[in-house]
């Protein structure tokens, strides 16, 4: 199990999630922190408070780059999306990995089913996702309760599904490329979707971050996953194949009543003859009274 953390200027926030997510037991296979070019030295802090941390840094910007290149990084079977803001509990963790032990392709944190909440969100957000929420469920067929949870595990081979982009393109002179942002748990959660894999809603509590600013957007966030729900729906419908008819055989013609070959009688067979009775051994020269011999063990 690899848990792959994305930062950006998290260094206080490492001192207690690192050393918190390597007391998980069952121990985790890798803990895999990804800067996105911090100010405040977030990696020295990441290798200082836990030695065995793997660190990468990203090669453009947005949390959806910062993903990909620690999915590429990734050697256990089991990949963990984490937060490093000290939001998400790591005690969960055990729960999503039985999720996906128990047939689920994709485990998905909610925070809005039985045994989920939220100390964080507030009443604006939680609206827009309930939104967000209704549009998805339309568009895939899906029943999610919490589409922009970031909390979230599946099995490593499945990531050419996501088909995210390249980590060695380069970036471009403005913008974020789709799919770099924030928008990345919402092309994930569609693209498994699309591809028809098991996904299970695994029970999550938000904790408020420790320290420092959320970089969310509400308005801004909000309306690019809303675009990213339009772009995906497009996009499954061009790259699933389409349902064709199976072909109906051809039914020979009969041919007409003047055609068809007068039968011909068969051959008459000779008639069986009767066997003649066996004599029946004495009893005195019998190898195995009562029966034929036994077979060989």
């Amino acid at each position: 199990m690899s848990v792959v953390v994305p930062v950006r200027n998290e260094a206080r926030n490492l001192e207690i999630v690192l050393p918190a997510l390597a007391a998980v037991r069952p121990a985790v296979h890798e803990i895999i922190v990804v800067d996105g070019h911090s100010a405040d030295g977030s990696l020295d802090v990441a290798r200082r408070v836990l030695p065995s941390v793997r660190t990468v840094t990203q090669t453009r910007r947005g949390k959806g780059n910062a993903l990909a290149c620690g999915f590429a990084e990734v050697t256990g079977d089991v990949v963990v999306m984490f937060d490093a803001d000290g939001s998400a509990d790591p005690a969960e963790i055990p729960a999503f990995v039985d999720a996906l032990v128990a047939g689920a392709d994709l485990a998905k944190g909610s925070r809005f089913t039985a045994g989920g909440g939220s100390d964080d969100i507030t009443a604006l957000r939680r609206a827009g996702n309930l939104g967000l929420n209704v549009v998805a469920n339309a568009l895939f067929g899906t029943s999610f309760t919490d589409l922009c949870y970031g909390y979230n595990a599946f099995w490593v081979d499945l990531l050419p599904v996501l088909d995210l982009p390249a980590t060695d393109a380069p970036a471009p002179p403005a913008g974020v490329p789709w799919g770099d942002g924030f928008e990345i748990e919402t092309v994930l959660n569609c693209r498994f979707a699309a591809a028809g894999l098991a996904i299970t809603e695994v029970p999550s509590v938000e904790r408020r971050r420790i320290f420092g600013d959320t970089n969310l957007r509400t308005f801004a966030d909000g309306a690019r996953v809303l675009r990213t729900l339009l772009a995906e729906r497009r996009r499954s419908s061009r790259t699933l194949a389409p349902v064709l008819p199976l072909p109906v055989p051809a039914v020979p013609a009969v041919p007409p009543a003047s055609a068809v070959p007068p039968a011909v009688p068969l051959a008459r067979q000779p008639e069986p003859q009767p066997v003649p009775d066996e004599p029946v051994p004495h009893p005195s020269t019998d190898p195995c009274p009562g029966g034929t011999a036994r077979a060989r063990a």
